[in-house]
């Protein structure tokens, strides 16, 4: 915060209200009158009636107030700053003294706004807002050790009912500190005396944990968690803690299982887990935890519509169309008071920017979680999986959001193409207006994801390659590039492609995964591609799809066990085809051919169709 010459441009209401009150109590207040003889006899009226209660607003502050705000009005905002706080210490009045605060906050002075809230602590030692302002100030400042004072004794000097609440809370003050290892033991210092009290060392115990976790010690902020699921089973700030140290750190889920297995759990924290797992794209455990609170708690209508859409992802139509009806029906009913503060079922991102109508898919609903946009587009989802058309046209028939047409009409596209309708399908997205070029860019993601959809690839490669010319160095535009030409063959290319991604975003997991699932799937550089997966790994923790690719190089590799190991991993966090295709061949290379074929039958129920499953049959000549 430097420089004091900040300008504000407009009327203020703030100045008219205060012209007004300052006017009104001068105008209303009576006059003092002066000690007579001549006054005596008035005495007994006096007493009858209680004398008015005389302003405190002399003439002096009257004129103070109405300078300092036209000061302010007029961009002088150091005038006005210096005239209001010198008003405050002559009435030691505390909303004079947030009035200088707040106009040295508004001009961006920081030292200045740090004097006014030292001068309103001196002046008012008992009282906790200049401690927060002053707390506050600091912290924007980076001056972690002069907080430190203020801080501990806004602590000490909040209510006892209001004290683990602010303990709660100080990680976020914290977290604004460049230098975390610095907000540790400054953390430390102001918890420790609050970590044996049982009415606040829960709350302090996990705010540590949290001071531990923003420095990089997850070990040791689960030990905190741990210590303090012990102290209070029923809490939830040891479970949000243990939620935000996953997927790194594993052993912190067994915390999050063992508070849902109660039976007071509660069902915000039960979403919260779903939220996680599907991060880190484990559909298949989200949707057991989804299939727990549906039966808790049938009535809360969020969670069906999440379920919905990961029965979705697991390839279930018919049980998605369940579980979304079921929504349609507690949506369109008005929800009980009991429901509110809910919060909306939890998104997913997908496995690739090649998934992006699935990320959609698991999005949760606007306006609270009763808008049916979005279970009228999962439902025409579940239609088309399905195969019937016509229901899925009727159900985007029901859209009616403008915010949402690419949506429908990518779908639509969608449902022409499959009958080879490609040209109307092509004509349906590019009618499309655009308003902006997140516009034109979402249209041209749409059309190519249609053209992949029905497997025409060199069209799908001409719209990416006019898309990346349009919008060069989208990673986002190039990988999915580099995508389209692997089925084209075009091996060296996508090579090229996924690199220049790397170089452009060195933190992007799928790009080092493709790499490298691409060297390992072809038998070459196998060192280099099992370091490329470990690379995507580190960067998406749990990610089943990269522990899948990471399972087959050590395959490659002839590491049959750790690969075997890796494999069930992937395919119990997520049963996808493609991970059954990879886990029967290694159980079948293994002799466990009664394993083999009872996981590629599973994965052949859902989807017959899958390419890689079918190759892999057809190669090792086994027959369903």
């Amino acid at each position: 915060m430097t420089g004091f010459a900040a300008r504000f441009s407009g009327p203020r209401p703030a100045l008219f209200k205060a012209v007004a009150l300052a006017a009104a109590l001068v105008c209303g207040a009576p006059l003092a009158q002066p000690s007579s003889p001549t006054a005596a006899p008035l005495a007994s009226t006096a007493a009858a009636t209680p004398a008015p209660a005389n302003s405190s607003l002399d003439a002096l502050l009257f004129y103070q107030l109405l300078i300092g705000e036209l000061e302010l009005k007029a961009g002088r905002a150091g005038n006005a700053f210096e005239v209001i706080l010198d008003a405050a210490k002559r009435q030691s009045d505390e909303t004079l003294f947030q009035r200088a605060v707040e106009i040295a906050l508004q001009a961006r002075a920081g030292e200045q706004a740090l004097a006014a809230a030292t001068a309103w602590r001196n002046a008012k030692p008992q009282s906790v807002a200049p401690l927060r302002y002053q707390t506050q100030i600091l912290l924007a400042l980076n001056r972690a050790d002069d907080a430190a004072g203020p801080l501990a004794a806004w602590i000490a000097a909040a209510p006892t009912m209001e004290r683990p609440g602010l303990i709660a809370s100080l990680p976020r003050l914290l977290q604004r500190l460049p230098d975390q290892q610095r907000a540790l033991v400054l953390s430390g210092k102001l918890l420790t005396p609050y970590l044996d009290d049982p009415g606040t060392r829960t709350a302090a115990r996990v705010a540590l944990g949290r001071a531990h976790l923003a420095a990089g010690l997850p070990v040791q902020a689960l030990g905190l968690a741990r210590a303090a699921q012990t102290d209070d089973a029923a809490a939830p700030g040891p479970v949000l803690l243990a939620l935000d140290l996953l997927p790194g750190t594993p052993d912190a889920e067994a915390l999050v299982t063992g508070y849902l297995a109660r039976p007071d759990a509660e069902p915000a924290l039960r979403l919260a887990y779903v939220r996680t797992l599907t991060q880190s794209q484990r559909y298949a455990d989200a949707s057991r935890q989804l299939e727990r609170l549906t039966q808790d708690r049938p009535q809360l209508p969020e969670p069906w519509l999440t379920l919905g859409a990961l029965r979705l992802e697991l390839k279930q139509p018919r049980e998605a169309e369940a579980a979304l009806l079921r929504y349609v029906a507690l949506a369109s009913a008005p929800a009980p008071a009991a429901q509110t503060g809910l919060p909306a079922a939890p998104a997913a991102p997908a496995a690739s920017a090649a998934d992006d109508d699935d990320d959609d898919a698991l999005s949760p609903p606007s306006a609270g979680g009763r808008d049916l946009t979005q279970a009228w587009l999962l439902l025409a989802q579940a239609a088309e999986q399905r195969g019937d058309i016509q229901a899925a046209e009727a159900w985007l028939a029901k859209v009616d959001n403008p915010q949402r047409l690419l949506e429908v009409q990518a779908r639509r596209a969608g449902l022409l193409a499959r009958q080879g309708q490609l040209r109307e399908a092509r004509a349906l997205i590019q009618a499309v207006p655009e308003r902006t070029g997140d516009d034109a860019r979402a249209k041209l993601m749409a059309e190519a994801q249609m053209l992949r959809d029905v497997k025409r690839w060199q069209e799908a490669a001409e719209v990416l390659a006019a898309a990346v010319q349009r919008f060069a160095d989208d990673t986002d535009l190039i990988y999915e590039q580099a995508m389209v030409e692997e089925k084209l063959d075009r091996l060296p290319e996508m090579e090229r492609l996924l690199r220049q991604v790397i170089a452009l975003k060195p933190d992007h997991p799928h790009a080092h995964n493709a790499l490298g699932y691409s060297l390992a799937d072809r038998g070459l550089r196998l060192p280099e591609a099992r370091e490329l997966i470990q690379r995507a790994l580190a960067l998406s923790p749990g990610d089943p799809f990269i522990t899948d690719s990471l399972g087959w190089v050590e395959f490659r590799l002839g590491n049959r066990d750790e690969a075997l190991r890796l494999l069930r991993q992937a395919y119990h966090a997520r049963p996808d085809t493609e991970i059954a295709a990879h886990l029967g061949e290694v159980l079948w290379a293994a002799g466990q051919h009664d394993e083999a074929r009872k996981v590629w039958q599973e994965a052949r129920g859902k989807d017959a169709s899958n390419e890689v499953l079918r190759e892999t049959l057809a190669r090792l000549k086994v027959g369903l």
